[in-house]
């Protein structure tokens, strides 16, 4: 497919705040919102402190606020900082047809460029929206190909990155195209961090955020890109995708806002886990299981969700951060207490003889049928045999989040509260609140955290 790449910076370049529906914008309230509370959160993990100290130590204009921070730095590296922070703790939003997280690598570079610009909050949900449209089409796109091998948030957020901060700056087409050039050809970001557990996970929103605000920049001052960077022979898709769907680039641009398929996470997990941990609270509390009964327990899923969450490692993890990524060890807890929260990823939890009983019960495979429902579906099939010889089952198609089965806003805002409550008063965490809930009417997104840190 010819000028896919010109249609898309044509779409973003023409589309403005009114041409946006009620709906939408209330989405990418709720998206912010989520946002802001994982950063918050992550904000205070190792990952974070160390992101900030070297922006500390190379210093900036001071353009725009770094989460959790006194001062603000150059909107390049708070986009940065932020980005890694807000993906730490595993809570940030997810889009289940790209594979992806877009608020981390959108979110930050669309708050640096506003602030940086002092624009109001109309045009931060503008680019905000624009940036998680552009970018989760494009993940859709390269599909699952694509994610078997490349982070995904570390890629296409590289283009959600620089869509939202192009908004902001006012491209024309031509620069548009540039900057998307440049973004393109900077994506990267590989799965190798997940053997390790290692804070590169952080650096790949971080960097996507930063690539992206990058490319924009350089783009306004005449910095060229390359004009087919998604359809051409040696352009991001063909390159990095087995089978590329051009169309889905394109399809209903400016109609379906792909913003509003993007689902919020309940646990403090991978998302892969979130159907098993699921399936697990249905069958404890529908048939009211304890689990010491259990004998067996069966957990049939889709290819991808035990790449990433079910190899030999999943059942012994050493960290809370590789429990996050672990299906027995999320299962196991939901089992047991019921809930899998930010709290019960800790060294105790790790080290419950309850928990490593569990594990070692559970089977993990591959069920034909349910693969070929993702990555439209995220689907499992839990199993539980009890020692008593009864047999439980529970299927979940889309976990909780998800647009099919969702989370209410006042869940979203207790979600917000419990995560700013690491680091916020309750009184400016209700300001926070406040301001969110009229984003569209802030004057000067510059100020949006005046008196918060």
């Amino acid at each position: 497919m010819s000028k896919v790449t010109q249609t898309l910076a044509d779409f973003v370049v023409k589309t403005g705040y009114l041409q946006l529906t009620p709906d939408t914008v209330e989405k990418a309230k709720q998206c912010f919102l989520d946002w802001l509370g994982s950063a918050l959160a992550g904000s205070i993990e190792d990952a974070a402190r160390i992101m900030v100290s070297l922006i500390d130590e190379e210093g900036g204009v001071e353009e725009a606020t770094v989460i959790n921070h006194s001062r603000k730095n150059s909107c390049l590296n708070a986009a940065l900082a932020n980005a890694a922070m807000s993906h730490i703790l595993e809570l940030d939003d997810t889009h289940h047809g790209a594979a992806y997280h877009p608020a981390a690598a959108v979110i930050p570079s669309a708050l640096a460029a506003c602030q940086k610009e002092k624009t109001d909050g109309k045009t931060f949900l503008t680019s905000l929206i624009l940036g998680y449209d552009a970018s989760i089409r494009i993940g859709e796109a390269v599909g699952p190909s694509h994610y078997k091998l490349w982070h995904t948030t570390a890629t296409c957020g590289n283009f959600g990155s620089c869509v939202a901060a192009g908004k902001v700056f006012k491209l024309n087409k031509d620069q548009m195209i540039n900057a998307l050039g440049n973004a393109g050809t900077q994506a990267g970001g590989l799965w190798e961090f997940l053997i390790d557990g290692a804070m590169s996970k952080q650096l790949h929103p971080a960097k996507a955020a930063q690539n992206g605000l990058l490319a924009a920049l350089l783009a306004r001052k005449g910095f060229t890109g390359a004009r087919k960077i998604l359809e051409g022979e040696k352009g991001f898709c063909r390159v990095t995708s087995e089978n590329c769907h051009f169309g889905k680039i394109t399809k209903n641009l400016g109609k379906d806002y792909k913003i509003m398929e993007v689902s919020f996470k309940p646990y403090a997990s991978c998302r892969h886990t979130h159907s098993a941990i699921d399936g697990a609270k249905q069958l404890i509390t529908n048939h009211e299981l304890n689990y010491k009964q259990i004998a067996h327990i069966t957990l049939s899923t889709y290819t991808t969700a035990l790449n990433i969450a079910g190899g030999e490692k999943s059942f012994s993890p050493q960290t809370a951060y590789q429990a996050k990524f672990s299906l027995p060890f999320c299962v196991a807890l939901a089992l047991k207490y019921g809930k899998v929260s930010l709290d019960e990823f800790s060294e105790e939890k790790l080290k419950d003889k309850d928990i490593k009983e569990l594990m070692q019960i559970t089977r993990l495979k591959v069920d034909e049928k349910l693969d070929a429902r993702y990555p439209e579906k995220w689907p499992c099939i839990l199993e539980i045999s009890t020692r008593d010889g009864k047999k439980y089952r529970a299927s979940v198609d889309y976990p909780r989040g998800s647009p099919q089965n969702p989370l209410s806003q006042e869940e979203l805002e207790e979600k917000f509260k419990e995560l700013a409550g690491k680091v916020l008063s309750p009184a400016r965490i209700e300001t926070l609140l406040k301001k969110v809930r009229s984003l569209e009417q802030i004057h000067d997104m510059s100020l949006f955290f005046q008196d918060i840190f």
